[in-house]
């Protein structure tokens, strides 16, 4: 609200009104001229409000800052309707020295220039809510938890799967390379079985074929072919076992 000697900004007191709490408001005062200017700022209730400064001198072309504290209240008003109001005098002063009381007296026939504040009272500002903080704060949406959760839990079923099919495969190689070592083994045995008995065969027709022969000889072939018989059972048995697994 302009004047002849003082600009307030801002026109009126906004305070955000809370119970039991002190809340403050500020004005700037601002000298657009080339004058000192004396200033005194007073209230309706000054029981109610702490005015710093209430006095002071704004020099030419520059401003000065006012602070209006309201007290604590128990109780708030009805319809959060504020009747207080705040009078802002100014006069031209002869020097920057302190303000006196007989500088706004206007008997002696000084100017005093007027403005007159009314004071509202304003909802405080809502605190964010904490929901909406914690997904700025971690970058995430709603939407994009959802898609989140939706990922896990298809790579959390899908996992399962692919593991155990690399399981089953791997467990198959294995059992082909045993059966292929057995088989091996199996076909190794059954001919070394035939090639004895192929030995055994033709031992026996020789010795019948030649017969006779000298003592010693009648006497270390039988030993011989116990020995061999043993042998042959014992290789029997192996491509038995091998067989039969």
């Amino acid at each position: 609200m302009p004047t002849e000697l003082l600009s307030i900004q801002p026109g009126e007191l906004k305070f955000p009104f809370e119970l039991k709490k002190q809340i403050s408001s500020s004005l700037r005062l601002v000298n657009s001229t080339d004058d000192y200017v004396a200033f005194k700022v007073k209230t309706t209730s000054p029981k109610k409000y702490c005015v710093r400064p209430n006095t002071g001198v704004v020099q030419p072309h520059s401003s000065a800052d006012v602070t209006v504290t309201m007290q604590a209240q128990r109780e708030a008003p009805p319809d959060m309707q504020c009747k207080d109001k705040f009078l802002v005098q100014s006069v031209i002063a002869p020097s920057s020295k302190e303000v006196s009381q007989d500088m706004f007296n206007k008997e002696e026939g000084r100017e005093v220039y007027e403005a007159k504040l009314k004071v509202l009272y304003v909802s405080p500002p809502q605190p964010p809510s904490p929901i909406t903080e914690s997904n700025e704060e971690e970058g995430n949406s709603p939407k994009a938890a959802a898609a989140v959760d939706n990922s896990d839990r298809h790579h959390l079923l899908s996992d399962p799967i692919s593991k155990t099919e690399s399981e089953w495969k791997f467990k198959l190689n294995e059992t082909k390379a045993a059966l292929n070592l057995l088989t091996e083994e199996r076909n190794s045995a059954v001919q070394q079985s035939r090639s004895l008995q192929q030995e055994l065969q033709a031992y026996k027709s020789g010795n019948s074929k030649f017969g006779g022969g000298t003592l010693v000889d009648q006497k270390k072939q039988p030993g011989f072919s116990f020995l061999f018989v043993i042998l042959v059972g014992l290789l029997g048995m192996l491509v038995g076992y091998l067989l039969g697994g």
